[in-house]
C-alpha cells in the first residue's frame, strides 16, 4: 500500500540545474514526496551541495553531479554516470537553462545552436537515455516558458529553443507511451533572471490576467500534481496568471 504522505517513495529523480532557484525548490519537493534524488549542476557546486544536504535532512538520499549540458558530450555521458552512482532513474526534471538576449535579427548560429543544444537536445538525449532504462514506469516533465505562445523578441534563440522543447514533450509522449508520461510545466512571473531584483516582476505583473506575481510553491504543487498522476500526459500546466492566454502569433 502507498504511504500517501509519502506519494513518490521507492522513486528516484534526476533534477537538472537543481541546485538553485527554481530547480532546487522542485529538488527538495520531490525528497519531501519521498523521492531520493540526484542534484545536477554546471557550476554551483556549493549548492547543489547544500540542496542535497537539505534533501538528506529531510530523510532522503540525494547525491551531486557535474555536467555542462550545453556539451552533447557531456550531456550523453550524464545518465550513464547518474545510474552508476545513484542507480535507476525513473523521474527525469529537465530545467536546467540560459536566459540569454538577443533578438530575431542579430542572434549568431552560435547563440542558437546553444540554446537548442541547452534546451532541446539534452532534454531530449537524458530523455531517451531514461526510456532505455528497463522501468515499470516512469515521469518527464520538461520546463517551458509562458510565452512561447506568444513572442518574446528580447531573446529569440531561446524563444525558438523552448518551443522545440515544447514540440519535443509532445512527441515523446506519443512515443513512450504507456510506460513514460512526458509532460511539462510552463512558468511566468515566478522569479526575477538573475541580476534581476523583485522589482522587475513588480514591473510586469499587469501582463497577466491575474496581474500578480506567482510563487514557488506553485511551480512544485504543478509538478508534483503531474508526477503523482496516473493519466496525465502530453500536457503543458501554465502556472502563469494567464499569461500564455495573450498570445497569437502563431494562430
Amino acid at each position: 500500500m502507498t504511504d500517501k504522505s509519502l506519494p513518490l517513495k521507492g522513486r528516484r529523480a534526476l533534477v537538472t540545474g537543481g541546485a538553485k532557484r527554481i530547480g532546487r525548490a522542485v529538488a527538495i519537493s520531490l525528497a519531501q514526496a519521498g523521492a531520493e534524488v540526484v542534484v545536477h549542476y554546471r557550476t554551483s557546486q556549493d549548492e547543489a551541495k547544500a540542496t542535497a544536504e537539505e534533501i538528506r535532512q529531510a530523510g532522503q538520499r540525494a547525491w551531486t553531479l557535474q555536467a555542462d549540458l550545453g556539451d552533447q558530450a557531456e550531456a550523453s555521458h550524464l545518465m550513464p554516470r547518474v545510474i552508476d552512482q545513484a542507480g535507476t532513474i525513473d523521474i527525469l526534471v529537465n530545467n536546467a537553462s540560459v536566459f540569454n538576449d538577443d533578438t530575431v535579427m542579430n542572434f549568431t548560429p552560435e547563440n542558437l545552436h546553444a540554446n537548442v543544444q541547452l534546451h532541446a537536445m539534452a532534454p531530449l538525449t537524458l530523455s531517451r537515455a531514461l526510456a532505455a532504462q528497463p522501468l515499470p514506469a516512469g515521469d518527464i516533465v520538461n520546463f517551458l516558458d509562458s510565452r512561447m505562445e506568444d513572442y518574446d523578441r528580447l531573446h529569440a534563440s531561446y524563444h525558438l529553443s523552448k518551443r522545440m522543447l515544447w514540440t519535443i514533450t509532445r512527441m515523446l509522449a506519443v512515443e513512450l507511451a504507456p510506460t513514460i508520461k512526458v509532460n511539462a510545466v510552463a512558468p511566468g512571473l515566478i522569479l526575477p533572471p538573475e541580476g534581476k531584483d523583485s522589482s522587475y516582476l513588480d514591473d510586469l505583473a499587469h501582463t497577466n490576467p491575474l496581474n500578480r506575481v506567482g510563487s514557488v510553491e506553485g511551480i512544485t504543487a504543478a509538478l508534483r500534481m503531474l508526477v503523482e498522476s496516473d493519466f496525465v500526459t502530453g500536457q503543458v500546466i501554465y502556472v502563469d496568471g494567464g499569461r500564455h492566454m495573450r498570445g497569437s502569433v502563431y494562430g
